[in-house]
């Protein structure tokens, strides 16, 4: 059985698998992955997509050297969750500017943590 991830041919890896320079790239990456698996895309829905952001960026002229990769990853998956109803843009900027704020107001070496309860509620401080 063929690899899926043989289908995106600009993922960076290494003889291991692929490699991730920051945390938020391997749980983007792990989203992607696990939304499929449970159906929500299929995988050749993730690739078109992906590469659809992909073109995008070169047509605006973007540097084809995988140093943006990930954030094209994260874009594709964005607008992928959005398009299946999992959730939308607006969801989407709440809950990032929640991760904004919690990161400031962690500090240095704390795991950053939200809120439990609505997107919209201020993290916890604790």
């Amino acid at each position: 059985m063929p690899n899926p991830l043989d289908a995106l041919p600009n993922l960076p890896r290494d003889t291991a698998g692929p490699v991730f320079a920051e945390p938020w790239q391997a749980q983007a990456f792990s989203l992607a992955v696990k939304l499929s698996e449970q159906g929500h895309f299929t995988w050749k829905e993730w690739a078109a997509t992906l590469a659809d952001e992909l073109k995008s960026a070169a047509g605006r002229g973007e540097p084809d050297d995988g140093t943006r990769y990930y954030q094209h990853w994260l874009q594709a998956l964005e607008r992928l969750v959005a398009a299946k109803g999992l959730s939308n843009p607006q969801e989407m900027q709440v809950r990032k500017e929640a991760w904004a704020d919690a990161y400031r107001h962690t500090p240095h070496g704390k795991p950053v943590e939200l809120g439990t309860g609505s997107p919209d509620q201020k993290p916890s401080r604790s």
